[in-house]
């Protein structure tokens, strides 16, 4: 890119990470209207809005049913719920993820058990898993992380040839395609999340789950509401994890737009790409994989930079007003809260290299046309900047 094309512009031009502002003021008044009608039914939990919701969901997803709830974390504990994990009960996830995929496990008193992942996709090994077996697995929770499915062929596989449940941490992934179908149908349940930087964001916290099983969905409806299967009577102990109507209605409005969202990220995404071969950054920081018949949908496009130089590019890039974040520095098996589970540094080495190498760059669909090369620019003084420290560091 020229360096004409980049004058046009200030050299330090602020370059947020994400601005919910941006979608916000192009939805505004489609938005306060469906809000206004919430308020002047009166009518804020579960009813006509969650439940439209939920029907607009399923057939997004492609789903025979969609549930929806108060959080992805919530999701991901009522599946669990749902197929009967407990106390003595084994779940294999990854280490390499957020909090919540772990905790869900926990909070129902079941072990979570790690494996290591791919260090191109980042998602979950399946032949770790495989390895993982015991008579004491009851499910298996691969996350689609950042926006790309988990090789879930490989997964499902090992699923029904041992006899246990898939959970789909789908909550940063809605749209996602693994040969040719959407996250949230590949597995038993599907979790997503509607917290407001996802790619399909409410005005607050919400969720919802996608499940073909009937039973299930029965269950999960019981579920979200204390158990309660009508009448105040309780056939067990659910939770109250209700998705709110006000969230519905605003996700409602947005749904409509999650297509051309995605295809936005998916533009800044390939920018970024040809900047990186324009820029030579290609060979010397790694770029997000997309399989073939995988379809990301980018809610974090997150590179890797090697050779420890991952904070000094941080760095220098929040210094200069350009947006960049790490997900995620600890490795859930190192988490203090874990430490009852006997993990130590080195035992599932990629998920600790990505940990220290990874730096998620910014793609928000409004992202202004020229903020990929102000990004690239300033990674590119910053790498450079970064590599000659190094090389003082060695000759001293």
């Amino acid at each position: 890119m020229s360096d004409q094309h980049y004058s046009a512009h200030a050299p330090h031009e602020p370059v947020p990470f994400i601005s919910l502002i941006a979608q916000h003021q192009t939805l505004a008044h489609e938005v306060t209207a469906a809000v206004g009608r919430v308020l002047a039914e009166q009518k804020f939990i579960l009813g006509e809005e969650v439940s439209q919701l939920e029907t607009q969901v399923a057939k997004y997803c492609d789903s025979r049913s969609a549930i929806g709830c108060a959080s992805g974390t919530d999701a991901l504990i009522l599946a669990l719920m749902a197929l009967g994990v407990g106390p003595g009960d084994e779940v294999i996830t990854s280490p390499f993820t957020f909090f919540a995929t772990a905790s869900s496990i926990c909070r129902l008193g079941a072990k979570p058990v790690f494996v290591d992942i791919d260090p191109k996709t980042f998602n979950i090994d399946p032949e770790a898993v495989e390895a993982a077996i015991t008579p004491s697995t009851k499910a298996i929770m691969p996350v689609h992380l950042f926006g790309l499915c988990a090789d879930m062929e490989r997964l499902w596989r090992i699923a029904v040839s041992h006899g246990v449940s898939i959970v789909e941490d789908a909550c940063q992934a809605i749209g996602a395609e693994y040969r040719g179908r959407r996250a949230g149908v590949l597995g038993t349940i599907g979790c997503f999340s509607f917290f407001p930087t996802k790619n399909l964001g409410g005005a607050g916290d919400g969720g919802m789950l996608t499940t073909d099983d009937a039973d299930l969905c029965k269950q999960l409806r019981c579920l979200r509401v204390h158990g309660d299967t009508g009448n105040y009577h309780h056939t067990e102990i659910g939770l109250n994890s209700r998705l709110d109507a006000i969230q519905a209605a605003v996700l409602r409005i947005k749904l409509k737009h999650l297509d051309q969202w995605t295809e936005a990220r998916r533009r800044n995404a390939q920018t970024y790409r040809e900047l990186f071969v324009a820029y030579s950054l290609n060979d010397e920081i790694a770029l997000p994989l997309e399989p073939r018949e995988y379809k990301h949908v980018y809610n974090q496009f997150t590179v890797r930079i090697p050779g420890g130089r991952r904070d000094g590019v941080q760095q220098r890039l929040r210094a200069n007003h350009i947006g960049a974040m790490v997900y995620y520095p600890i490795p859930l098996h190192v988490q203090p809260c874990f430490e009852h589970l006997g993990h130590r540094v080195g035992e599932f080495p990629e998920a600790e290299a990505a940990s220290r190498e990874v730096l998620s760059l910014p793609v928000y669909p409004e992202m202004p046309a020229h903020h990929p090369e102000l990004v690239v620019r300033q990674l590119k003084a910053a790498f450079g900047q970064t590599r000659s420290q190094g090389d003082a560091r060695r000759a001293a």
